[in-house]
């Protein structure tokens, strides 16, 4: 089996080199750039499995290039940057970022957080590619939702993890623990917040009444629960 493609776009050599050499002793292979325009070309010919983006960058914002990313790649998206501010990590997870991690950084922290955003789904194979439910169609190959009217909506990678668990457990209970379990990434504010940010873009898309959503309802200390009829294939 070919070992996943990390893409390590960040402006500072050490950092691209030390990243490398511990993505492939840990079994991954890795391609470094250090300016956007060099990594967007790479991207025409070849999606990676996963791409850590450094904010920034000389000759591009990060947070444009990390929204396009999440809207058009299917890679997961993990950010390592300087910028520690909360308001920082909350808008690189709203524009669809799947992690967050401050410099300086644990290199053998960054080497987990990506073994958790490459867990297999539990469910997979090609009936779970398509979903539909309550006038809506999930396509997990294309990220994208799809209305009975023909409306299109795209969702990210991270937005998806979170569509998909929810619509492999319909009408149960989720806690945020087994969402931690499931999903990957350090229990905690942090991961609790990208949760919330992940499941209000997901309403917003569906359409719902933040007040009063219909399928994605809170369950004030215990978790989520989806109350769409769901058939997948």
């Amino acid at each position: 089996m070919t070992a996943p493609l990390v893409a390590i776009l960040d402006d500072e050599p050490q950092i691209r080199a030390l990243l490398s050499d511990t993505l492939t002793e840990a079994g991954f292979r890795t391609a470094t750039y250090g300016r956007a325009t060099e990594f967007e070309a790479a991207l025409a010919r070849a999606t990676p499995d996963v791409c850590l983006v450094d904010l920034g960058l000389p000759d591009r914002d990060g947070l444009a290039l990390v929204h396009r990313l999440a809207l058009e790649s299917g890679a997961a998206i993990i950010i390592i940057s300087g910028r520690a501010q909360v308001q920082d990590r909350v808008t690189g997870l709203e524009l669809g970022a799947d992690d967050y991690i401050i410099k300086p950084f644990d290199p053998a922290e960054v080497v987990a957080r990506i073994r958790a955003r490459l867990r297999q789904p539990k469910t997979p194979g090609p009936s779970h590619d398509t979903a539909r439910f309550n006038g809506w169609t999930a396509h997990f190959d294309r990220y994208a939702l799809v209305a009975d009217d023909g409306t299109e909506v795209s969702f990210s990678h991270a937005e998806g993890e979170v569509l998909r668990l929810f619509l492999e457990a319909p009408k149960r209970l989720i806690s945020r623990q087994q969402m931690q379990e499931s999903l990957g990434g350090a229990a905690g504010e942090s991961f609790d917040r990208a949760m919330d940010v992940r499941i209000s873009r997901l309403r917003t898309k569906l359409g719902e009444d933040p007040k009063n959503p219909r399928l994605i309802k809170t369950i004030y200390g215990a978790g989520y629960i989806f109350l769409g009829d769901v058939s997948w294939g």
